[in-house]
């Protein structure tokens, strides 16, 4: 199960397990984001390569227009996956 929300118009909450299957979903609504925002991993369980790839594609997006995207409340397992892929040198990260 996957479910992604957005609140106010820039903070996206990712809810259950983002791969592949839910990346369709999940560009539908991050591109709605058009200014600096913050994404709260903290009901997320798991992410894929695809969603990482789905959040690199907005991070460039909004870097491209002059916005930012901070991931907040990342697990230590999902952490690891962003350090891995060396993604926390792109990525502002705040972990739990």
């Amino acid at each position: 199960m996957f479910d992604i929300k957005i609140v106010n118009g820039k903070e996206v909450f990712l809810i259950g397990r983002f791969d592949a299957s839910q990346m369709e979903k999940a560009y539908k609504i991050l591109d709605m984001i058009k200014e600096d925002c913050i994404v709260d991993f903290k009901e997320l369980q798991y992410i894929s390569s695809a969603g990482l790839g789905t959040l690199i594609k907005t991070y460039s997006r909004l870097k491209n227009t002059g916005n930012s995207i901070k991931l907040i409340n990342m697990n230590k397992h999902i952490y690891e996956v962003f350090k891995i892929s060396a993604l926390d040198k792109v990525f502002f990260l705040d972990i739990e």
